[in-house]
């Protein structure tokens, strides 16, 4: 099997800042136009840690051309009650296009009021715990998005891998409408992070379950996150790119020899995926269009934009500068980089 990207990353742009704001993830979409970004912003004076569980909200913005520069339009996915599996906090975009209506997944999740808040501490396990996946759909690409009072799909109960929360989803719709979902979860605090799949017969659900067991599952301590899912019509293939997340410290671990870099898969029923011998999609090592360089300490959250044909022709990632991993200088933003 031939990895299809090879090395079809060329130039790099600066996308997406939000002024005052740390923003993580992005999906981008052409609608009406314009290219749509959907991102999760959380203010900058909260820090980076764990206030993408605490503060985030899912934001919009446009832009004229692929790269950018995108400008903030509005929150559409804000704050709206504790009462709420996602009341508190939104996080993690997919947007996708079907029969006349924006879908916008999503994770979300609450946590009580005590006094003002909350701190890190057996306040962040409770919250990460209530982590569910969620759908908002919308007419037009700025919205309104109006989401549902219950999770797309819960966790299931502990003779299973997913027993603690649904997050992070990824998806596939066809033509007819019949939607592939990949999520994460994990089956205690202290276990590792695996991928799920469902099936729908239409974006807004119901899912099941296609297997029981997680997919791409690896006995050498390899891990990938984040994985971004199409689905290419004219090779009739299930496609993942993600984040290669083995051990900072030992790239053996590590599918591409590269920590944080780009992984690809690819599979015929989005539940047994094969590996290319090479499946690197992208690295850290980014040059931008005035031709400087820049390593950041982190690019991920991978997704792909498409042209009329189906065919991929930007690829996205949340970054940031720091001197290790997570350790940002003040700032994320969004990067786009072309493929050739």
């Amino acid at each position: 099997m031939k990895n299809p990207f090879g090395k079809k990353v060329t130039t790099a742009y600066r996308a997406f800042s939000f002024p005052g704001h740390y923003v993580w993830d992005s999906a981008v979409i052409y609608a009406e136009g314009k290219y749509h970004l959907y991102s999760s912003a959380w203010e900058d004076r909260f820090g980076f840690g764990h206030s993408w569980l605490f503060e985030s909200a899912i934001c919009h913005a446009v832009a004229d051309k692929p790269e950018g520069p995108y400008t903030f339009e509005s929150v559409v996915l804000p704050r709206r009650g504790r009462e709420y599996f996602d009341g508190m906090n939104t996080h993690n975009t997919c947007i996708r296009y079907w029969n006349g209506k924006y879908y916008l997944y999503y994770f979300g999740t609450t946590y009580p009021d005590r006094g003002g808040r909350p701190i890190p501490g057996t306040v962040v396990q409770e919250t990460w715990n209530r982590k569910r996946v969620g759908v908002a759909v919308a007419d037009h690409p700025e919205g309104p998005f109006v989401r549902r009072d219950t999770p797309l799909l819960e966790p299931r109960d502990p003779r299973f891998f997913d027993c603690t929360i649904t997050t992070n989803p990824t998806v596939a719709v066809l033509p007819s409408g019949k939607t592939y979902l990949i999520y994460k979860s994990r089956s205690a605090a202290d276990a590792p992070m695996e991928l799920g799949v469902a099936v729908a017969e239409k974006p807004d659900g119901p899912f099941t379950r296609l297997s029981d067991e997680p997919i791409l599952r690896f006995p050498g301590g390899q891990q990938i996150e984040d994985p971004f899912l199409w689905y290419d019509e004219k090779r009739k293939k299930f496609c993942i790119i993600a984040k290669d997340c083995g051990c900072t410290d030992h790239p053996e671990n590590c599918f591409t020899g590269h920590w944080g870099s780009g992984f690809y898969a690819e599979s015929d029923d989005c539940v047994h995926f094969e590996i290319p011998e090479d499946p690197l999609v992208y690295t850290r090592d980014l040059t931008y269009e005035d031709g400087t360089k820049s390593v950041p300490c982190n690019l991920e959250r991978p997704s792909l934009l498409f042209d009329e044909t189906g065919t991929p022709t930007h690829l996205f990632c949340a970054a940031g500068d720091g001197g290790a991993p997570y350790t940002f200088d003040g700032t994320t933003y969004v990067v786009c980089m072309k493929l050739g």
